[in-house]
């Protein structure tokens, strides 16, 4: 699948995969210098790119897992999603999990984009729903007992 990108800044880093079989491309920062993200504390920081995605995908963004386990960086949002008629810069708002300051350089991989397919549902609403043996069970309702 082709996917166009357009770079917003001459040093953007257009997204790579790290391996041959890698489900998750790699998103660059790009900003200027270093940038200090604070214990706790969220930021926004940019790509410098954007995609034209197409109709029927959606763009995940999801946390890299060596910069996770290693700073303690990670998407504030869990999973950022890029709609396919989203045409704006990509940017990654990374949270600091840890209890001390961390630093992100430019051009360092801050994040992973994995570009999959997206059901849109019509909603209707209905009286009842089908019974299930589960039925309205929460959360730990299926675990073992």
């Amino acid at each position: 699948m082709n996917v166009a990108i357009k770079k917003l800044c001459p040093n953007a880093v257009i997204p790579s995969y790290g391996s041959e079989y890698a489900a998750g491309a790699d998103l660059y920062a790009c900003i200027d210098g270093e940038l200090e993200i604070k214990p706790h504390s969220t930021v926004v920081i940019p790509t410098g790119i954007a995609l034209e995605l197409p109709l029927g995908y959606a763009g995940l963004i999801y946390a890299r897992s060596g910069l996770a386990t290693k700073k303690g960086l990670a998407p504030a949002n869990k999973v950022g999603v890029v709609d396919c008629d989203y045409r704006g810069e990509v940017k990654v708002a990374l949270h600091n999990h840890s209890d001390i300051c961390q630093s992100v350089s430019s051009g360092e991989r801050i994040a992973q984009l994995v570009i999959t397919p997206y059901i849109t549902a019509a909603f209707t609403v209905a009286d009842e729903l089908s019974p299930t043996v589960r039925g309205a069970g929460g959360f730990g309702s299926t675990g073992s007992k």
